[in-house]
């Protein structure tokens, strides 16, 4: 099975978690825009279903697909929230930012009765940090300060695009920070977004309710035994 087959794969699983009408928060990603297109097929079929993107690429497909979306004001109620993730532990911690969405898709994340990351199994770890570095979203205003309250954690670099330091689509730069394998993912979390200047890092800790993977032998499901609404971080 190749990795494209994999992610539309766990991206039609996750359909079946969608009610028959309400809102949807939808992800960001090329893992994610499987899943958008399921929604707007969804919709073609006749379901009252209306969309939170968390990034403007996730808009201008669910918006071209004809998918009714929420202002980006809020706030929300939103039943599922569905996204991508770069890594995932065995605790169902996630790294994201791969794509510098991480801070708008951990707000969608906050306002989701449901949360589910959808990954092929490549993306399955056994300590979060020791495949890539972790990325931070950071205020331009004094982001080289900022730089150097992060190089304390690891080997920092700037995310760039050509010539031109990558901005998120709000606007903020995003530094990626090569830690390694992370010990305690909350503790490093709140050690990091302590750091003024700091917006949001790609650690999601505690925030996802149900993974769904697929491999070469199938789609899985992976459980957290609690609620993640009552351990996020």
């Amino acid at each position: 099975m190749d990795q494209n087959t994999a992610k539309r794969l766990a991206a039609e699983a996750a359909l079946r978690y969608v009610p028959e009408s309400g809102v949807v928060g939808l992800g960001s990603g090329s893992t994610a825009a499987h899943f958008i297109r399921g929604i707007a097929r969804l919709v073609s079929e006749g379901r009252a279903l209306r969309g939170v993107p968390t990034s403007e690429e996730s808009r201008a497909l669910a918006s071209s697909l004809g998918i009714d979306l929420l202002p980006d004001e809020g706030p929300w109620v939103i039943d599922v929230c569905v996204d991508g993730a770069d890594e995932v532990n065995p605790a169902l911690d996630v790294i994201k930012g791969g794509g510098g969405c991480h801070t708008r898709e951990k707000i969608v994340n906050e306002a989701a009765r449901l949360n589910i990351i959808i990954v092929d199994e490549s993306k399955l770890c056994s300590r979060l940090g020791a495949r890539a570095p972790l990325p931070v979203e950071v205020l331009a205003f004094a982001h080289t300060a900022t730089r150097q309250a992060l190089a304390k954690f690891g080997n920092v670099g700037l995310r760039m695009v050509g010539d031109a330091p990558y901005r998120t689509d709000s606007g903020n730069l995003v530094y990626d920070v090569a830690i390694g394998a992370i010990e305690d993912p909350r503790e490093l979390n709140h050690r990091l977004r302590a750091i003024p200047g700091v917006i949001e890092t790609g650690l999601f800790v505690g925030r996802v309710d149900r993974v769904i993977v697929a491999g070469p032998e199938g789609i899985r499901e992976l459980a957290r035994p609690e609620p993640a609404r009552t351990a996020r971080y």
